[in-house]
């Protein structure tokens, strides 16, 4: 349980894929232009972290080294198809404001990269847990960057609009422009909070995948 924490901890904390490892920014400049996109393509990844993970895990003393990748890629697209089906038969709105992120999601490094760096090496339940921190680590910072864009740039928040009369959004928020500066700020501050309540101790050029900001190589000594 205390190591599943940990797992948990670092894709939602430690290893933030937006904030911390600075993956998947297509979509994540993309589709935070409003808060409720953030959260539906969150959720979407996280469907397909958590199952392309399983699935991989399961299968990793099975799939040849020399066809991994695109193994990996297959499964990807399996569970991709999967939600995007799902989201044309229940969500039909937010897969037409999504477009074309969704099957984008294929190639998604962070999805990849969690394939190939941990569901490849370690057991199904600890790669479910992996891809559940990962999802919600990436969930997380989306929806966050899309709340403030939304703010600051319709003066609303899920659709809800609360700023009226004279007052007037900034417009800039919603376009590219604003999508970095809003996202370069957050990064900075997070990672500011976070490497001030945990800090990094290692041992230089180490070989091992350390799941905790404390390297386990000196945790062991």
């Amino acid at each position: 349980m205390k190591k599943s924490f940990k797992i948990l901890q670092n894709g939602v904390l430690n290893e933030n894929p937006t904030f911390r490892m600075v993956l998947g920014m297509c979509p994540t400049l993309a589709v935070t232009t409003s808060a409720e996109n953030a959260l539906g393509m969150g959720l979407a990844t996280t469907f397909v972290l958590i199952g392309s993970n399983v699935f991989i895990s399961m299968l990793r003393k099975i799939i040849p080294d020399k066809i991994r990748i695109p193994a990996y890629i297959t499964v990807i697209a399996g569970f991709v198809t999967i939600i995007e089906l799902m989201l044309k038969a229940y969500l039909p709105e937010l897969n037409e404001s999504l477009g074309l992120f969704i099957p984008l999601i294929v190639v998604n490094c962070i999805i990849m990269a969690r394939a190939e760096a941990y569901a490849n090496k370690n057991t199904v339940w600890d790669s479910f847990v992996d891809g559940l921190g990962m999802g919600i680590g990436f969930t997380l910072s989306l929806t966050l960057i899309g709340t403030v864009r939304e703010i600051l740039g319709a003066g609303s928040i899920f659709g809800h609009t609360f700023i009226k009369g004279e007052m007037q959004p900034i417009l800039i928020f919603l376009l590219p422009p604003g999508g970095f500066m809003i996202l370069g700020f957050l990064m900075g501050l997070i990672n500011k909070i976070t490497d001030r309540t945990t800090p990094i101790r290692n041992c230089g050029s180490c070989p091992m995948n350390c799941v905790e900001r404390v390297c386990e190589k000196e945790v062991e000594a």
